[in-house]
């Protein structure tokens, strides 16, 4: 072979290996999308396994231990987590120690703990300690257990929390696997979101394995005196023991929502669905922790009327946990789909009219969140720009209820049967990934819209604030028949409760909800005298009397000592917020203020920190 034939071979050569590195590189810059609440840097090194050892302390309220991760290293020198108000007592590259610096403290954010290592480490372990200001974890007395016998303790990690008390890469981009050992005292048992224990261990010591990949927000943990129940040989419960029994009976149609949510969109891929009823103070409805969601003991109404919260929480298995938002800027991808998903199985399960009544009570919701941000339009568009913000502010009606009418109205615009078919190979495609509102976007043009010939307003319910003039229309004969019977009680000399006895709890929100502006105090005393509102054991009916006793200026029926209880005693933070922005609303800050300074110690820091901004402090 010729010198010219050498040098034309050695640039061929070069041109193809030039092309490979390009590519290569070009893969690994897109394989994370830009993330605004997250120091990491994943496309030069990424966390891929943990193992997780640590010790739960509630005399000193700290957690310590030992967080050991696999990693992808992309040629990379240094490796970046996320830490917020932990204590890092000392950091290894493949087992022997290496320097790290934490980075200037963000109030949002925290700080970047930035590890040395070389191109060729593979794993990085950090041993560390949680403080009192971290703000995932809530450690509850034995009094404010069901029990009242022994202490608690749950994390939140949504939306970046987990960094509070695990070192991380707290990117919903991030996916990954973990096993974790967790050692509490004796009397208590340890559950995660991975495989479970279903007793208590002798010494107190628990391991836990999750082998599918999962974001970081993800990984949660709950310890106490609690038990477990089983109600199929996939689905159950735990919960304080005298809880138990009622949350079994509560959750008795779990395994009932499983099989409708495979009929519509394919096999459920986390093994095990099970709830963990905790404290009251817990911040949220439920969250969808894989294989162990948890929920809050307000839907516990003793009538199955509330469990489309654990409908909501199981379709997140699909909707966020195996497809999941690549950034919290798509935070609408995780909800809107669960709504629409929860509601489909609701439908299954129990039939079209109560799917409906709980579609429309979250078209009241939109359209009562759109009225709270018309001054901040923007905010009202399903893409977010969250930067500088914290990733909570997104976490309204919008994701949800916006979002839902979008794939409702795709839906009715489409047929049911395509969009079925549109949206199981969604999940099957996507599956134990993360995905951009863009990247949605063309996927739902080349697979739904574009093969089927159909034009749609995507851009304007996407990108735009508002709700577009083309959206589906929701209506609930037994809300209409609520609106009549209310306009009956109005009208009439008394109230004949037997019009009412059938009544679902989303008849009676929807009837508390619409009564007028105008209303009499005599009227309101009227109703509360026919259905003892004030004392309402049914959670959700209770908050919304409750909002209204506050528009309406009722004070009878020992009506403001119950809300005080319950501001007290609940922590979920929907109904805590709504009640306090009633209180603003109407011009009594001052009892507002008198109830926080008593009710803030029972709140999770995700509850607390929305009503000290509501309130001003």
């Amino acid at each position: 072979m010729n010198i010219t034939k050498h040098i034309a071979l050695f640039t061929l050569l070069l041109m193809v290996f030039s092309c490979q590195t390009e590519t290569k590189e070009e893969k690994q810059t897109a394989s994370y999308a830009e993330e605004l609440h997250s120091f990491a840097r994943p496309n030069t090194s990424a966390i891929k396994h943990l193992n997780l050892d640590i010790d739960v302390d509630f005399e000193t309220e700290i957690i310590s231990g030992i967080a050991t991760y696999t990693i992808e290293n992309n040629n990379a020198t240094e490796i970046i987590l996320d830490t917020k108000f932990l204590v890092i007592d000392n950091v290894e590259a493949d087992g022997k120690t290496t320097t790290f610096k934490l980075g200037e403290f963000d109030e949002l954010l925290g700080q970047p703990l930035t590890i040395d290592i070389k191109n060729s480490t593979k794993t990085i372990t950090v041993t560390y300690k949680t403080t009192e200001k971290t703000e995932a974890l809530q450690w509850l007395t034995p009094q404010q257990t069901a029990d009242k016998a022994h202490p608690f303790l749950f994390t939140q990690g949504q939306a970046i929390l987990t960094r509070t008390w695990i070192p991380i890469q707290d990117s919903p981009q991030i996916r990954i696997t973990y096993d974790a050992t967790v050692k509490v005292p004796k009397e208590l048992m340890a559950v995660m979101s991975a495989e479970n224990p279903k007793t208590k261990s002798a010494n107190g010591e628990y391991s836990f394995k999750m082998k599918q990949p999962i974001s970081p927000y993800l990984i949660a943990l709950a310890v106490g005196d609690i038990e477990y129940k089983a109600v199929s040989n996939r689905t159950g419960v735990y919960a304080e023991k005298s809880m138990v029994d009622k949350a079994q009976f509560e959750f008795s149609d779990m395994e009932k929502m499983v099989v409708a949510a495979e009929n519509l969109y394919g096999d459920y891929d986390w093994d095990q669905f099970d709830v963990i009823v905790l404290p009251p103070s817990f911040p949220f409805g439920g969250m969808e922790n894989p294989r162990l969601t948890f929920a809050t003991p307000t839907v516990i109404a003793g009538d199955k009327s509330l469990t489309s919260l654990i409908a909501h929480e199981l379709a997140h298995s699909w909707s966020g946990n195996l497809v999941t938002n690549a950034t919290w800027n798509d935070f609408w991808l995780n909800e809107g789909f669960t709504v629409y998903f929860e509601i489909r199985i609701m439908e299954a399960v129990y039939g079209k009219d109560r799917a409906n009544m709980i579609a429309l009570i979250g078209r009241q919701d939109l359209d009562d969140e759109i009225e709270n941000l018309k001054k901040e339009p923007n905010r009202t568009k399903l893409k977010l720009n969250l930067k500088g913000k914290n990733p909570d502010d997104g976490m309204n009606s919008i994701a949800y209820d916006k979002g839902y009418l979008f794939l409702r109205t795709l839906e009715e615009t489409v047929g049911r049967e395509k969009f079925d078919v549109f949206l199981k190979n969604y999940f099957k495609t996507h599956a134990f990934s993360t995905i951009t509102t863009e990247k949605f976007l063309n996927y739902l043009n080349a697979n739904l819209l574009e093969p089927n010939n159909i034009t749609f307003n995507t851009e304007e319910w996407i990108f735009q604030p508002g709700i577009p003039s083309n959206q589906a229309i929701i209506a609930s004969d037994k809300f209409a028949n609520a609106e009549k019977t209310l306009n009956h009680f109005l009208k009439s000399d008394t109230i004949d409760a037997s019009l009412t006895i059938d009544w679902t709890t989303l008849e009676w929100v929807h009837f508390i909800r619409n009564f007028p502006k105008t209303m009499t105090a005599k009227d309101v005393s009227r109703f509360d005298e026919a259905f003892n509102l004030s004392n309402a054991t049914n959670s959700h009916i209770a908050m919304v009397w409750f909002e209204q006793a506050i528009n309406l200026d009722y004070h009878g029926n020992n009506v403001d000592q119950n809300i005080e209880d319950f501001l007290i005693r609940v922590g979920r933070r929907w109904y805590v917020e709504t009640l306090f922005k009633a209180f603003e609303k109407n011009g009594k800050t001052e009892e507002a203020l008198a109830i926080y300074k008593k009710s803030r110690a029972n709140y999770h820091s995700v509850t607390a920190n929305t009503i000290d901004k509501l309130l001003g402090l």
